[in-house]
């Protein structure tokens, strides 16, 4: 299957005078035999809403092919463009693989987001942010909710406030002059419910770019709103390790992760 183009008519939420990429969804699709249903991921790599880093795409849709999931790889919207365009993106690639899941052999009850850094941000947006579907509209994707059923968070950024939060993304998420109240609207430690899907998250604790308090804080947050999940916290690596495949400390957490899935029934 060729990409997908996520809004292949006008672009929503566009920023005047910004010449800007078209977000697409790049499928890695499971073959089903007669009747199966895949459980699928969507995935979102990092790069401070600046950029998207290659190898929190492909490699990481490659392995949950590995584990027996399907998956997509989000190319959302980073700067110039700035929020609500990264978000809009991904409810609306929860959207398009939701509403296609019959023909592309996926259940959509069993559809998840997974990010790494800014993209952990932007999964965990979609997570606290969602939309229920509109069973009244002519849009049939708008019929559908943009609610992931679960969602990975890798080494995320949450928080956007001065104290822990990850000040780059901020900037190319809301610009240089956001308010005091966009960027609260937009630390998704605060905006946790219990209508929040479970969460896997794994950080390391020394991390220099994203402080751990970011996971640490949005698992509490969880926690008081009597959300599952699950946290990992290595104790040490670097910002930005990927599948951390030959990390002494986070390599792990790739097998704890596919064991949460298969909990939650992925």
């Amino acid at each position: 299957m060729s990409v997908i183009e996520v809004w292949p008519g006008e672009l929503p939420h566009g920023q005047e005078h910004v010449q800007e990429e078209r977000p697409i969804l790049t499928p890695y699709l499971l073959e089903a035999s007669q009747g199966e249903r895949h459980a699928a991921v969507i995935v979102c790599p990092g790069g401070g809403y600046g950029m998207r880093a290659g190898h929190e795409g492909r490699p990481v849709a490659e392995w949950l092919n590995r584990i027996g999931l399907s998956a997509f790889v989000l190319d959302y919207r980073v700067a110039p463009s700035k929020h609500p365009a990264p978000l809009v993106d991904a409810q609306q690639a929860i959207r398009i693989v939701r509403a296609n899941a019959a023909e592309w052999g996926l259940d959509p009850a069993r559809i998840g987001i997974l990010g790494f850094s800014a993209g952990g941000h932007l999964a965990a947006s979609a997570s606290v942010l969602f939309q229920p579907g509109d069973e009244t509209s002519d849009d049939p994707l708008l019929r559908e909710s943009s609610r992931p059923n679960l969602a990975v968070l890798c080494y995320p950024v949450i928080s956007l406030l001065p104290e822990f939060g990850h000040q780059g993304s901020m900037r190319n998420l809301l610009g240089e002059e956001a308010s005091e109240d966009q960027v609260r609207a937009m630390s998704q430690e605060l905006q946790v419910s219990a209508e929040t899907p479970p969460c896997f998250i794994w950080h390391t604790s020394d991390d220099p770019v994203v402080p751990v308090e970011n996971a640490l804080y949005f698992a509490a947050s969880l926690r008081r709103h009597g959300v599952p999940f699950e946290l990992h916290s290595y104790e040490s690596g670097r910002h930005g390790i990927g599948l951390a495949e030959d990390h002494p400390y986070a390599q792990p957490w790739t097998a704890a992760c596919e064991r949460w899935l298969r909990l939650q029934g992925f």
